[in-house]
């Protein structure tokens, strides 16, 4: 198999930075597509937070005014992975997050922030550092998606281009006015270009001019052909259906594994089931529920907001405390939501148990802890969480959705009965058929055999990054034979 070399771009990378899952792909593909032959080196903004983890580097590539300022690139290597950071002090050197500022507002200058990190892995695309040229350049989300199109207009000889969606949510669309500024040429802007609804759209661009596309799950790369998902790009994406892929991700195994996991009261796997009950215990103390065995102990970890569905659990709240059930939520975001579940704490003391914010220990520990994972998107391109509650033994308990309908096998009666159901899906994405789904959980939940076997069934389950690699793989050296040919 002949070795390949690759560039990715993106705006954030575990360990490094991150908001999401986006970077714990990002951070996961470099050691993934090493047991294929494939060098992928990885360029992402010099976050302060990223600089003080990698350190100064070295400078391998200098400009003297990129969007307002000179910049370097500087390369360094961590846990043998090669990895590139865009140091521009006038873009990423400021308090606040990665994409908003303390207010929590967008920061005004976002369109040159990310244009910049586009630019640069266009530079570096086509041949700018010695050394390294890449045979394929794989940009993720908006952030980077204009660095298909810098290559396409700068009419040279070039990688093979992909992008990957993440979430088709977030786009990136800037005033047309900005296009001089942003260095790119009159004719861009046309349909066939980086125009999008007279607008600039950096993920529009690259969906447009890339040589492929992905997304993370196969279901979602069908659903964001219509209008439901698409968000206004299903029209292109369904004529440039023969370019797109669903590629599922995978986990970090290392990571996430309960049987060496220290963030847990005692480590155990699929053999020693019995003991994962003194991690529902200790979740039980540290969020003030009322300890108990034999309590239904639904979990969730996630970002508080529309998309996630979260608001439905709220709905149904009432009708689930009227059992046995205990609610255990780690999550910030929507601020009516937070307050929300805020209210549910107080009003059922014991029986829900809400932390507003991140813990990454917490995390663990409801994964560990929890007898069932709840994840009730209105839309979800893959999902992470109902994989890591596979490997935890928490049953997932899922809206029929992308990558949440791709990775878990709904108990009904004939995947019971043929041992291979691994959770619980519902569909339609409403408070109602979340209620049935609940109820229906907390029933199998009392058959303490048919629980455990689900609860194995998920253990079992190969949710590694080995065959989403290969996938990657073969996409990658299809993409730059058809490039060379």
């Amino acid at each position: 198999m002949s070795s390949l070399r690759a560039l990715a771009i993106a705006s954030e990378m575990a360990p490094f930075v991150k908001t999401g899952g986006l970077a714990d792909v990002v951070g996961a593909l470099p050691h993934a597509l090493a047991a294929e032959n494939i060098e992928l080196r990885t360029l992402i903004p010099g976050y302060p937070e990223a600089l003080a983890t990698l350190g100064a580097g070295e400078t391998v590539l200098e400009f003297d005014d990129l969007f307002g300022g000179p910049a370097w690139i500087h390369a360094a290597r961590h846990n043998g992975v090669a990895i590139y950071t865009l140091i521009a002090p006038h873009l990423y050197a400021r308090e606040g997050g990665l994409y908003t500022g303390p207010d929590g507002a967008d920061y005004p200058d976002n369109a040159f922030r990310f244009a910049a990190l586009a630019w640069a892995g266009a530079q570096i695309g086509l041949g700018a550092l010695d050394g390294f040229t890449p045979d394929v350049v794989h940009a993720h989300d908006w952030q980077a998606a204009l660095a298909p199109a810098y290559m396409h207009y700068a009419e040279r000889p070039r990688p093979a281009t992909i992008v990957s969606i993440h979430n088709i949510a977030f786009q990136g669309q800037f005033p047309k006015e900005l296009l001089e500024p942003l260095r790119l040429p009159p004719r861009a802007f046309n349909i066939d270009g980086v125009e999008y609804y007279g607008a600039i759209g950096f993920l529009k661009a690259g969906l447009q001019l890339a040589d492929r596309i992905t997304t993370v799950s196969p279901s979602y790369a069908r659903e964001i052909e219509t209008p439901e998902f698409g968000m206004g790009l299903e029209g292109l994406l369904r004529a440039r259906a023969d370019r797109v892929s669903g590629i599922l991700n995978g986990v970090d195994e290392e990571t996430w594994d309960p049987a060496t996991d220290a963030h847990l009261a005692t480590r155990y796997d699929h053999w020693s089931l019995p003991s994962r009950a003194r991690n529902k215990a200790a979740l039980q103390k540290r969020l003030r529920l009322r300890v108990d065995p034999d309590a239904f102990l639904i979990g969730v970890v996630s970002r508080l907001s529309w998309q996630k569905g979260l608001d439905l659990l709220l709905d149904v709240l009432p009708q689930l405390m009227r059992g046995r059930a205990q609610l255990a939520l780690l999550g910030a975001g929507d601020k009516t939501l937070e307050e929300g579940f805020a209210a549910a704490e107080a009003a059922h003391p014991g029986r829900v148990g809400v932390h507003i914010g991140y813990s990454e220990e917490l995390a663990h520990m409801i994964q560990a802890g929890a007898d069932a994972f709840l994840v009730p998107s209105r839309f979800e391109p893959c999902g992470l969480t109902q994989l890591y509650a596979l490997r935890y033994g928490a049953v997932p308990i899922v809206s029929r959705v992308g990558g949440l309908k791709d990775t878990i096998v709904d108990a009904n009666e004939m995947a019971l009965q043929a041992d291979v159901a691994t959770g619980l899906q519902f569909s339609p994405t409403t408070a109602e058929a979340l209620a049935l789904t609940l109820r229906e959980a907390e029933r199998l939940f009392g058959d303490a055999e048919t629980w455990r076997k689900i609860q194995v069934n998920g253990m079992r389950t190969d949710v590694s990054w080995r065959n989403p690699a290969r996938r990657y793989a073969k996409l990658f050296r299809d993409a730059v034979a058809a490039n060379e040919g």
